[in-house]
């Protein structure tokens, strides 16, 4: 087993966090400490998170913290060569696992899963998202199923996740 470093947060946990239980008015100190935790060393993103995020409006709270609080430093960057092999052979795995439609395939292909499991793959950190897996989908690839698949770490943030541990 990997020792783990650290972790990855996929776009799904920041935007949940401000829509259901984490609104920046109601609880700004769980925003706080993942620029703590950051500084610390212990929680990053990645760029195509960022990107992601970045597609809301203007007058989003979580646009307003990426763009103005959130350090570069935070969105660790995916061109280097580790993450990129480590992404060519995810989206190898993708294109030759014949369960999936091709319509998820190339949904895959575009989004930040992808990149987030090479991330892993590469600074051994754990990725945490709210997706939950389901490794019988034919339509849509989840992020769990592909850490399982390149034995990444991840978690996720709901009381059952926390009691199991995140998946191995």
């Amino acid at each position: 087993m990997k020792v783990a470093s650290g972790y990855l947060i996929d776009s799904d946990v920041l935007i949940t966090a401000k829509n259901r239980y984490y609104a920046f008015s109601i609880c700004p100190g769980f925003w706080e400490s993942l620029l703590v935790r950051h500084a610390q060393g212990m929680v990053h993103s990645i760029d195509r998170v960022r990107q992601e995020l970045l597609l809301g409006r203007d007058d989003d709270d979580l646009v307003q913290w990426v763009s103005r609080e959130v350090p570069n430093e935070f969105f660790l960057a995916s061109d280097g060569s580790i993450v990129i092999e480590a992404f060519s052979e995810i989206m190898l795995w993708i294109t030759r696992h014949t369960q999936y439609q091709d319509v998820a395939k190339a949904k895959f292909a575009t989004g930040a899963d992808g990149w987030l499991v090479a991330h892993g793959v590469a600074t051994k950190k754990i990725v945490v998202t709210n997706e939950q897996p389901r490794p019988e989908a034919r339509s849509d690839i989840k992020l769990p199923d592909v850490c399982d698949a390149f034995s990444v770490q991840y978690e996720d943030t709901s009381a059952k996740g926390a009691e199991r541990g995140g998946r191995r």
